[in-house]
């Protein structure tokens, strides 16, 4: 089963990078692991899961 989570717009990549790994550590306590994440142009993260 996968899971697509969305960040909203985060210009700074330090704030980026602390709301994925936030996401992620999340998620893993549900039972999920990030198999792969994007970052748009518009300063977005698109993060994918499995289960």
């Amino acid at each position: 089963m996968y899971k697509t989570v969305i960040i909203e717009y985060t210009p700074k990549t330090d704030d980026m990078a602390m709301k994925i790994e936030e996401k992620a550590n999340e998620m893993l306590q549900e039972g999920y692991n990030l198999v792969t994440f994007s970052i748009t142009n518009t300063a977005k993260a698109i993060l994918i899961f499995k289960k």
